[in-house]
């Protein structure tokens, strides 16, 4: 069975990694968790590092414009299907 690990536990191991302190086969003994699932976590807290510092507001208008031409496409699809529907009616399908 797959073991899952809490956000927080992975961030408390991945902190003691950092602050090498200790090797990495004495914090596996310690935490019970495999070496190589601790080298994952440590290059993962440290390829996310970046976002910890990038700018919410930049993100936020991403988001936002990737909404509003979604709702955009949306609309025009809702033109043509209108449009498809007048003209069933008027070949009485």
């Amino acid at each position: 069975m797959k073991k899952t690990y809490s956000p927080s536990f992975k961030a408390q191991v991945v902190l003691e990694l950092l602050r090498e302190e200790k090797g990495i086969a004495q914090i596996s003994s310690e935490y019970g968790v495999h070496p190589t699932q601790l080298h994952k976590w440590k290059r993962q807290a440290i390829e996310g590092l970046p976002s910890v510092f990038a700018d919410d507001k930049r993100a936020i208008e991403a988001v936002k414009s990737d909404y509003e031409a979604k709702m955009k496409e949306l609309y025009a699809e809702i033109g043509r299907l209108g449009t498809y529907v007048e003209w069933f009616k008027k070949k009485g399908l």
